[in-house]
């Protein structure tokens, strides 16, 4: 698994190239003709046009649906971390609807940061899947953490004392 650096990021960001195979198969509602969803992402893509169909069978279609990159920059290695850490370490697939591809789908992330993958659960109409992490991709996130990974303390922040007096009533000098 390759990777590389990006001008104008950090020189120790990491970008790695991945295919996403996209299943489509028949829907068991009456509002929806099919179901889509990622069932792997590859290490090694295969040369084809995105959305290009690998097999059909049984009402099921299998698609090529592109090639992503999964970014790895050293400011989030906390969140890798955790996702190693896991019973099983995940990658996640986010399609976004698209009328211009032939499927209404684009490939729009694959990532290995949870955090990322929460902020796109919350969008509307993106269809986000978690899959187990590719060993590759597992070992050169792990190695990208061991390098980078820099643990970070909580400090609880000390609050100002607070004057009783300073919200107490007083006289106006009329009173006085």
């Amino acid at each position: 698994m390759s990777g590389g650096a990006r001008p104008g990021v950090s020189p120790d960001a990491l970008f790695l190239p991945v295919g996403v195979l996209v299943e489509r198969r028949p829907a068991v509602s009456r509002w929806a003709d099919h179901v889509w969803r990622a069932v792997e992402v590859l290490e090694d893509a295969p040369e084809v046009p995105p959305w290009t169909v690998l097999r059909e069978e049984a009402g099921r279609t299998l698609f090529f649906a592109g090639l992503a990159e999964v970014e790895l920059h050293p400011t989030d290695t906390s969140n890798y971390k955790h996702n190693l850490e896991a019973a099983t370490p995940l990658v996640w697939v986010i399609l976004r609807p698209a009328a211009e591809t032939p499927s209404g789908w684009r490939l729009q992330t694959v990532t290995v940061d949870p955090g990322e993958a929460h902020v796109h659960a919350d969008v509307g109409a993106d269809l986000l899947e978690s899959l187990p992490m590719p060993p590759g991709l597992r070992a050169v996130t792990a190695g990208f953490v061991a390098r980078h990974h820099k643990e970070r303390g909580f400090w609880k922040r000390k609050r100002d004392q607070a004057d009783p007096e300073a919200l107490a009533r007083r006289p106006r000098e009329e009173e006085e």
